[in-house]
């Protein structure tokens, strides 16, 4: 699915932001609004990386939840 529908993550406000972008075709952009206290950055070393780093556990991986909650696959057959 990835050759077909390269995903393109894109960071603003400086790092308090994710834009996903062509999600499996799709026009419509997903924002995603990190919590107070975490920040996200593309990783330097490996390519289709993205971090998320914050001092606060529950609010870091609750912003981490929400990115893949934004690209959860919905009425359609993720096995094809």
């Amino acid at each position: 699915v990835y050759a077909h529908f390269p995903i393109n993550a894109t960071i603003t406000n400086g790092g308090g932001t994710v834009e996903l972008r062509n999600f499996l075709g799709e026009k419509r952009v997903r924002i995603v609004n990190m919590l107070p206290g975490v920040k996200v950055e593309k990783s330097a070393g490996t390519k289709d990386e993205i971090v998320v780093t914050g001092t606060d556990i529950d609010l870091t991986s609750r912003s981490a939840a929400l990115i893949r909650q934004s690209c959860l696959v919905k009425d359609k057959d993720i096995r094809k």
